[in-house]
């Protein structure tokens, strides 16, 4: 039987989604983080930074010098961060542990800044960004690589991208919004057939969360 487009078997009787192919650490971060929600708001603040930093790049590449950035960033820390200055970015513009783009280092410490007044209203910053959760309607009722090749980047996307520029983020496109949204397991994108797939539909199932649906 012929393997389905986007998936591929490198383990007998196990399938995985294509695209973490390359390296062994690669399908790690497909088997038990990728497409799992995350509501934890260290680990959202990181995903939301690297996805950023990734705009222009491989995820690859962000994803092999993920310890380069925590080390760099404080574990993420927001309030760490947030008190970062100017001395700070020049050490990070010297650091080849991570990207040393510049641009995207000061905005790493804006959005930190900007996350912090996100808590201060929402009470979280898991509190905020679930509220941008697409329906479950929304969404292929199969979710194969032509479906979901097919799909526009979710309304959802846009408008936490809209909002969130609202407030004062950066490098927050629709495009770098929805990986994240994918990345943090607001929407599975695993493909149909992937070994992972229901392990995280199951995840999200029995994730329970207080929300208020975005305005």
């Amino acid at each position: 039987m012929s393997t389905p487009a986007g998936l591929f078997s490198d383990t007998p009787g196990f399938m995985r989604c294509k695209w973490c192919q390359a390296t062994p650490a690669y399908q790690r971060y497909h088997d038990h983080e990728w497409g799992f929600p995350e509501t934890d708001d260290r680990q959202l603040f990181e995903k939301l930074c690297l996805e950023g930093f990734q705009a222009g790049l491989s995820w690859l590449t962000i994803l092999n010098k993920r310890e380069g950035f925590r080390q760099a960033f404080a574990n993420f820390d927001v309030d760490q961060v947030a008190r970062f200055g100017d001395s700070d970015i020049e050490r990070l513009v010297m650091d080849a542990a991570i990207v040393r783009h510049r641009g995207k280092i000061v905005s790493t410490i804006n959005n930190a800044r900007r996350a912090i007044e996100l808590r201060e209203e929402f009470g979280s910053l898991s509190a905020y960004i679930w509220r941008f959760e697409p329906a479950a309607n929304a969404r292929p009722k199969r979710a194969t690589l032509e479906a979901l090749k097919a799909l526009p980047i979710a309304p959802e996307a846009v408008a936490l991208s809209k909002d969130l520029k609202k407030r004062g983020w950066t490098f927050v496109g629709p495009t770098t919004l929805y990986a994240f949204m994918q990345a943090m397991g607001m929407v599975n994108d695993h493909i149909e057939g992937c070994g992972v797939r229901q392990a995280a539909l199951a995840a999200r199932a029995s994730l329970k969360l207080l929300k208020q649906p975005a305005s």
